[in-house]
C-alpha cells in the first residue's frame, strides 16, 4: 500500500510575506509600559519625652535605577537635614535634633517618579544560549547570604531541593521557576492572625499564608539555598487605574539571577492574588509601583544605634539611641495629566 501525500503549492509572494512577518515579529523590541506620577511621603513625629537629649529621624528616598527615574525632589523639614546614599544604593534622608523637640513636627518628601514596566527580554531566548549583557553586581555575594529571618540551614535546603526535584528542574532558571510555582500554589495571601508581614521563612513554611514579605522570604530563601542569587525590594503599590489617592501600605517583590538571563523580576504575592497573571509575574514587574529600598537587615546612614532594620519602607526614629515609634505617616500619589 502506498501513501499519497498531496502538496498544494503556495504563491511565492505569500511565502515571502509570511517570512518577512516572522522576521519582523522576532526582531520587534519589547516596549515596556510607562507611568509618571507625583509621589508624596510625609511623617509627623510626636513630641519627644521630657528630658530627651536628641532625636534622629531617617526617611527612605526613592532612587533612580533601570526601571525608575526620580525627578523634582523637594523636601519640607523644619530642621536641617542631609540626603545620603547607604548600602545597596539606598538613599535616605537623615536629620538630628538636639535637644529633642518638645513639640510635634512634620517632614514631607515630594518627587516625580517615572516607572517603567520591568521586563527581562532575554527570558524567551535562554534556549538559544544568549547571555545577559549586564554590569557586574558588586553585591552579588550578599544576595546568596542569609537574612536574620531567612536562614540557609539544612531544613531549608532540603525543602528547596525537594521542590525542584519534583519538578524535574535541572538549570537555575528551571529551579527558580519551580520554586515560584510552588510558592504561588501553596501559600495563601492572608493577613489574618499574627506572625505575618515579618518575612519569616519558617512562619511562611508552617502557616502557608501571609503577605508579600512572607511570600518573597520563601522564594528568596529557597533560591539562595540552591546557590541562586535572589534580592528583595520594597516600596509602595499604585492601583492600576490612573488618578490620585492615598496609598495605605507597602508592597515588596523579588528578583533572581542566572548567568543566562541576568536579573529576572518576579512577584509571587501578586500572582497568588491574580491567578490569571501567574505567567506574567514570572519575568515581569508592572509599572504600578515605586521602589524605595533594596535588601533586608539594613544598616542606615549614618548608622542607627538600634538593630539592623528588617526592611526600610517606613520612617525610622530614635530618641537617645532607643527606637521611637510615635510617628504618623501618609503616602499619596497623583498621576501626570500629560
Amino acid at each position: 500500500m502506498s501513501l499519497l501525500v498531496r502538496f498544494t503549492p503556495r504563491p511565492a509572494g505569500l511565502l515571502a510575506a509570511a517570512a518577512s512577518l516572522l522576521m519582523l515579529t522576532a526582531a520587534s523590541p519589547i516596549v515596556p509600559r510607562v507611568r509618571t506620577f507625583a509621589f508624596d511621603y510625609q511623617t509627623t513625629v510626636a513630641a519627644a519625652p521630657a528630658g530627651a537629649k536628641a532625636l534622629d529621624l531617617w526617611l527612605p528616598v526613592p532612587h533612580d535605577d533601570a526601571s525608575q527615574d526620580v525627578a523634582k525632589l523637594k523636601i519640607d523639614a523644619p530642621y536641617p537635614y542631609e540626603v545620603r546614599t547607604g548600602e545597596y544604593g539606598n538613599k535616605m534622608l537623615h536629620l538630628r535634633v538636639s535637644p529633642a523637640p518638645a513639640q510635634p513636627f512634620a517632614v514631607a518628601l515630594h518627587c516625580q517618579v517615572t516607572r517603567r514596566e520591568h521586563i527581562n527580554p532575554l527570558l524567551p531566548k535562554v534556549a538559544g544560549g544568549k547571555k545577559a549583557q549586564e554590569p557586574d553586581d558588586p553585591n552579588l555575594s550578599r544576595w546568596l547570604a542569609p537574612d536574620r529571618l531567612v536562614p540557609l540551614d539544612d531544613s531549608i535546603r532540603v525543602w528547596a531541593l525537594r521542590v525542584t526535584a519534583q519538578a524535574g528542574a535541572r538549570t537555575d532558571l528551571d529551579r527558580a521557576r519551580a520554586i515560584y510555582n510552588h510558592v504561588v500554589s501553596t501559600v495563601k495571601y492572608d493577613k489574618s492572625g499574627q506572625g505575618w508581614g515579618r518575612g519569616d521563612i519558617y512562619y511562611a513554611c508552617d502557616a502557608r499564608r501571609g503577605n508579600c514579605t512572607d511570600f518573597h522570604a520563601l522564594f528568596i530563601g529557597y533560591c539562595r539555598a540552591l546557590g541562586i542569587p535572589a534580592r528583595f525590594s520594597i516600596g509602595f503599590p499604585l492601583p492600576p487605574e490612573r488618578g490620585a489617592g492615598e496609598v495605605k501600605g507597602y508592597h515588596c517583590w523579588a528578583e533572581f539571577y542566572t548567568k543566562q538571563t541576568g536579573w529576572v523580576p518576579i512577584d509571587a504575592s501578586e500572582a497568588a492574588k491574580n491567578p490569571d497573571k501567574r505567567e506574567y509575574f514570572f519575568g515581569h514587574h508592572d509599572e504600578n509601583r515605586v521602589e524605595l529600598t533594596r535588601g533586608r537587615d539594613l544598616t542606615l546612614t549614618p548608622r542607627q544605634q538600634g538593630e539592623p532594620l528588617n526592611y526600610f519602607v517606613y520612617p525610622y526614629a530614635e530618641v537617645d539611641g532607643q527606637p521611637f515609634t510615635s510617628l504618623t505617616n501618609q503616602f499619596r500619589y497623583r498621576d501626570a495629566t500629560e
